[in-house]
């Protein structure tokens, strides 16, 4: 069983429709999966409107967790919170922010605002995380992401390694664009050794922490 909570459409850069992803996921094997096409603030509404509508459908025909969501990104650090908040009051399951990733001009504080707001869930690639933020990070239970994402994954075993020591909570995610980005068992386990991940922590990030994190998510009205 597969979970990933970090995926997109052709509503942003993705090149399948909600469904299509969805319906390759279910037969890849994943048990969820999260759409969490990119947005600004001018795109939320209609954004978790279109995207809630397909999960909806997945849920009630298939055998998978659809979960419908965001992810902010590039947006200003002042800005992520209420911007998180009103995705949450819109109906988005799931919010994630686009952290700050070497291989992207992301605004430096980005990170640290994600991590203290009370509404985000995953913080994705955040590159050369500190270890201050991953410190807020785990006291508010916010999960940090290893991603399987090329360029993004650079600073995979920086993240592990800071994340680890604080005792932050991380998930292993594709960012996935296209049927071919999903996981495999090969995919997860060799990102996860290259990241410097021992054996013994695999199932806490692949199976323990998702599961927290679907709990998370069905607290959600």
């Amino acid at each position: 069983m597969f979970y990933d909570f970090h995926s997109h459409t052709f509503h942003s850069d993705g090149v399948l429709s909600p469904l299509e992803l969805i319906r390759r996921a279910k037969v890849r094997g994943y048990s969820a999966l999260g759409i969490t096409d990119h947005v600004g603030v001018g795109s939320l509404r209609r954004l978790i409107k279109e995207i809630g509508e397909d999960c909806r459908l997945a849920r009630s025909s298939w055998d998978i967790l659809a979960i419908p969501g965001v992810e902010l990104t590039h947006l200003p650090p002042a800005a992520i919170n209420e911007a998180a908040r009103r995705a949450k009051e819109l109906g988005a399951w799931l919010v994630v922010v686009h952290g700050e990733t070497t291989v992207e001009p992301v605004e430096e504080g980005t990170n640290l605002a994600a991590v203290k707001s009370r509404y985000v869930d995953i913080l994705a690639h955040p590159g050369l995380i500190t270890p201050e933020t991953a410190a807020i990070a785990a006291e508010n239970g916010i999960f940090i992401e290893i991603t399987t994402r090329r360029g993004h994954c650079l600073t995979n075993a920086h993240v592990a390694k800071v994340a680890g020591k604080v005792g932050a909570l991380m998930l292993l995610d594709t960012d996935s664009h296209s049927e071919d980005d999903l996981l495999t068992e090969e995919l997860a386990r060799n990102t996860l050794i290259q990241a410097g991940i021992s054996a013994r922590k695999f199932k806490t990030i692949l199976t323990d922490n998702p599961l927290k994190m679907l709990q998370r998510i069905k607290s959600v009205p």
